[in-house]
């Protein structure tokens, strides 16, 4: 590594370099073609940036061509490579679809040393004459395993095919497939392979979780973990139509959350990559083509809200998290069937899936007891607190009413015994009316006999 380049390397606060780093340095710095295979976040931009740029001469035409797929990575390796070319005073350009190509075309004028871009604007400007690679020194692939199939692969052999043939080729992936086996047949290159995935260490402790849900309940778990402190995570899809349903359904009960695909201007998308990043949003929808090799500093979810069909897939996801030894989590979603069917899919690999459920509006590892209402310790709280305030109201209307009976009682009984009192009053009042009329009877019939 240059000097300039060690200085900077201590700045951004490196230690040492990682494992492809290392391994890949020699064979890149002496313009063989390699194949580098590691872990996702164990720094394969670095690992191909360092040693082929102190070999571009400043000015000279493009010399150093990456092809990545999609404009988010092309537009993040850009960035990468362009912090470290301007210590060489060499410029980096980007050459992805979906940005404006007249603008690119101007910027081409200005004769970068370095291109990034996706494939098929790459091609279409060699075709128009508006990108030469007749100075070429090395061709990088990147994501390998994904860009050399089908179509894509096509393309870039018509592109190879215009560059000088003593130029370097570099292949860089995750993961290792048929076709990169047959990359020296394919390119007629001599290429020396690098695979350090079981050397390489640098990911974090990353959960592998299944979540059961049910279709028609997933968007709305999905606002449910956007509710939980500190909630942030990357959500796949594999399709758009799908992604676009669940977004509308989130925007519309005031989730914070962001579509990266589809039919998006650049703009936008960089836009919706950026505040995430920047921690203002909860939740970024996206698919594989689109994210595939995305760097997001310490995300710490992936979501798979549509499960992987091969275990490729699975793990450029979860690639997404755990980066860079920082922790990580993968929550998958489906029913009973579709999480058994996922394990089945990665029965030959070494990840472990484990079920994990929601409740008291977090995540927990352990099946709630049945019958058990799911509440929070808060609510439990207020609910015995209504509780005992229902029986002490209770208490207080049946000591009221007692108190009525009681006091009805008492005027009841005083009630009674003045009834009887006046009974008896007017009683005696009448034997008293009787003898003094028998008195006065006596005194008339004793005063006639005399």
């Amino acid at each position: 590594m240059i000097e300039v380049f060690q200085e900077h390397f201590k700045e951004l606060g490196f230690k040492q370099p990682t494992v492809i780093q290392t391994a890949v340095f020699d064979a890149l710095s002496q313009d063989r073609s390699v194949l580098g295979i590691a872990p996702t976040g164990s720094g394969k931009t670095i690992a191909f940036t360092l040693p082929i740029l102190p070999k571009v001469m400043p000015k000279q035409g493009v010399q150093i061509l990456v092809l990545s797929p999609s404009q988010e990575l092309g537009v993040q390796t850009a960035n990468v490579m362009r912090e470290w070319a301007r210590l060489l005073d060499i410029k980096v350009l980007a050459l992805t679809g979906g940005a404006n190509m007249h603008r690119q075309v101007d910027k081409l004028k200005a004769h970068p040393e370095v291109v990034v871009g996706t494939p098929g604007r790459v091609l279409h400007l060699i075709d128009t004459g508006h990108l030469k690679l007749g100075k070429l020194q090395t061709m990088i692939v990147d994501e390998a395993d994904d860009m050399l199939q089908d179509e894509t692969l096509a393309v870039i052999e018509d592109i190879e095919r215009t560059t000088p043939m003593t130029a370097q080729l570099g292949f860089f992936s995750a993961t290792r497939t048929k076709t990169l086996d047959e990359l020296s047949y394919m390119f007629g290159r001599d290429i020396v392979e690098y695979d350090v995935r079981h050397e390489d260490h640098s990911q974090g402790v990353v959960r592998h979780a299944n979540l059961q849900v049910s279709r028609t309940h997933q968007p709305d778990m999905l606002r449910k973990l956007s509710h939980i402190k500190d909630f942030r995570a990357l959500v796949f899809f594999n399709q758009i139509k799908t992604l676009n349903y669940v977004a509308a359904r989130l925007r519309h009960e005031h989730v914070s959350v962001a579509v990266l695909g589809g039919n998006q201007r650049q703009t936008e998308r960089e836009k919706a990559l950026r505040m995430f990043r920047k921690r203002q949003l909860k939740l970024l929808l996206t698919t594989d083509v689109v994210a595939r090799g995305l760097d997001i500093e310490k995300l710490p979810t992936v979501v798979n809200y549509d499960l992987p069909t091969n275990p490729l897939t699975y793990v450029h996801r979860v690639g997404r998290t755990g980066r860079q030894g920082e922790p990580g989590m993968v929550i998958n979603f489906g029913n009973d069937h579709d999480l058994r069917d996922l394990k089945k899919l990665l029965a030959d690999t070494d990840y472990t899936l484990k079920p994990i459920y929601f409740y008291h509006n977090q995540l927990i590892d352990e099946r709630p007891q049945e019958g058990e209402k799911a509440e929070s310790v808060q609510a439990k709280a207020h609910r015995k607190m209504r509780k005992d305030q229902h029986t002490n109201d209770k208490v207080s209307v049946d000591k009221h009413v007692n108190k009525m009976f009681d006091e009805a009682d008492q005027y009841n009984n005083k009630s009674k015994r003045h009834n009887k009192k006046k009974k008896r009053s007017q009683k005696d009042k009448g034997m008293r009316h009787k003898r003094q009329m028998q008195a006065q009877k006596k005194e008339a019939e004793h005063s006639h006999d005399e």
